[in-house]
């Protein structure tokens, strides 16, 4: 009889996701058991102290280097840079979502069955207090994104992926105000993201496949197997290109890259501000993070292959977001082609050879979360009777009624736009630097090129807050409170330091950029 051995647990390693699951978990049973009225301090309060904890446990694993659970989890240097970096987005999107001083209530419906646009749908618009079913849901997503970073196989890594996005494609629905088309995005992300999630598993099944076969070592969709059979397996290369193409596709999507983009102006326009700017930021990191692991350590020997076909997404991406974003007349659809264009920048710092590109591509991700977090805060402030006032138009002479706030935004636009002493200019310098070294030229002429188009959209508003006359039409800057004050302070205080003096998150990313095979 074969003696069954369970594969040893590193539990300190696992920490912070154990502390953001177990919380969830315990946000589920407040739901339950806690009074209405108290609900929203407690779920709050729980959902900032697990991240602080979860934060803590990964300063402490800075040294930690291991592989654990079997092989299913790697926790190395960019694993943890990843995880400190969307627990502290994550963190500033709690503060967004927790804020109910800008609209009574908060930003969330008060009831998720109410049907659109019924008296119903109009008495809870008006100032009941939203759902705090939010937290628990944002909380399992974030344990979800902590997995799918430290993911050390393929298996892990799809477990991961759903883990975070079915509380997403909630979150998006639960709007208060324009009930339909939060219901829309949502339905639109589910959609679209249960084909990304398919082409995933294929792929999974076909690098399986291209596996077996290789002498002494059995089949398995690990990382350290899938690198030894990019070089040994005697199957068909088929199999593994055509897995590579589905699991890219997996990734890409919730990367928000052309062509499986589609899905982002509709979901980053219709879902609750918050929530935007919360997927915005921790999604777009932890779909960098997995597409570099997946990419540098599994599929390494297949550089020469995958890289042509991955720089032509990375063009493509750049842009349609540039070029779509000049056509924009919603400040949300314009940040979200605004992050399609940022996923393509980002895959140029993913197709840079050695750690070089791994550290710059991280300093990026935080740099743009950082930014993007504080603009979609401004977001929630410029309002009217109906709730945010999106439209372009509608911001005309914003500088005038409200300097303070329009000079602010103004700031974050111009750190997207890539200007000196921004995070922006600092960012797009750390992924285009290891690209050149890496004889990549023509991504870096491409992302320099749409960056001068995508600077168009940026200074088109920036024109329109200051040099317009304020009308009848011009809605008013609410007064933030304390929640949403921290939120934006924090985003427009980082993109200034990691444009002035980035050397210390420089070093650290590039400190990080090791990883354990």
């Amino acid at each position: 009889m074969t003696e069954l051995k369970l594969p040893s647990i590193d539990y300190a390693a696992l920490a912070p996701t154990l502390i953001m699951l177990g919380a969830a978990l315990f946000g589920v049973l407040v739901e339950a058991f806690v009074p209405r009225r108290l609900r929203h301090v407690v779920q709050l309060s729980l959902a900032l102290l697990a991240v602080l904890a979860a934060l803590t446990m990964v300063v402490l694993a800075a040294d930690e280097r291991t592989i654990t659970i079997g092989g299913a989890i790697a926790v190395d240097g960019p694993t943890l840079f990843l995880q400190g970096a969307i627990l502290v987005l994550a963190a500033m999107a709690l503060l967004l979502i927790g804020e109910r001083t800008v609209e009574r209530g908060g930003a969330f419906v008060a009831q998720a069955a109410v049907t659109a646009e019924s008296a119903d749908d109009r008495r809870q618009a008006e100032g009941k207090n939203g759902l705090t079913e939010v937290y628990p849901l944002t909380t399992f997503a974030i344990g979800g994104m902590l997995i799918f970073v430290a993911a050390n196989d393929l298996l892990t890594m799809f477990i991961a992926l759903e883990v975070f996005s079915l509380p997403l494609y909630l979150l998006c629905a639960l709007a208060r105000r324009r009930r339909l088309l939060s219901q829309e995005a949502a339905l639109k992300y589910f959609m679209l993201g249960a084909y990304a999630s398919a082409f995933f598993l294929f792929g999974v099944a076909l690098i399986y496949g291209f596996t077996s076969g290789i002498p002494g070592r059995p089949a398995g969709v690990d990382f350290a197997t899938i690198d030894a059979a990019v070089t040994n397996s005697p199957a068909s290369p088929v199999l593994l290109f055509a897995g590579m193409a589905m699991l890219a596709i997996g990734l890409l999507f919730k990367a928000a890259a052309a062509p499986f983009h589609v899905w982002t102006p509709d979901v980053y326009q219709g879902a609750p501000t918050p929530i935007t700017g919360f997927m915005a930021a921790c999604t777009k990191v932890a779909a960098f993070g997995a597409l570099l692991r997946v990419f540098h350590v599994a599929f390494d020997g297949a550089r020469w292959d995958f890289t042509p076909v991955l720089g032509v997404v990375a063009v493509l991406t750049m842009l349609v977001g540039a070029v779509l974003a000049v056509t924009q007349t919603d400040i949300k659809r314009l940040l979200a082609y605004s992050s399609i264009a940022n996923a393509g920048y980002l895959l140029v710092g993913v197709l840079a050879p050695g750690a070089a590109g791994v550290s710059g591509t991280m300093f990026y991700l935080v740099a743009y979360g950082f930014s993007v977090l504080a603009a979609f805060a401004v977001v929630t402030l410029v309002r009217d009777a109906d709730g945010e006032a999106t439209h372009l138009s509608r911001w005309a002479g914003l500088g005038r009624r409200s300097p303070f706030y329009a000079g602010l935004f103004t700031f974050v636009l111009l750190a997207f736009a890539g200007i000196p002493l921004t995070s922006g200019f600092t960012s797009k310098f750390a992924v285009f630097g290891p690209a050149l070294d890496g004889g990549q030229a023509w991504l870096v002429i491409a992302g320099v090129l749409t960056s001068m188009v995508l600077a168009f959209p940026y200074l088109r508003v920036v024109v329109m807050m200051w040099l317009s006359e304020p009308g009848e039409s011009t809605p008013t800057v609410a007064v933030p409170g304390g929640l949403t004050s921290a939120a934006l302070m924090i985003g427009v205080l980082a993109t200034l330091v990691l444009g002035v003096a980035p050397a210390p998150l420089l070093d650290l990313a590039t400190g990080a950029a090791e990883f354990v095979r």
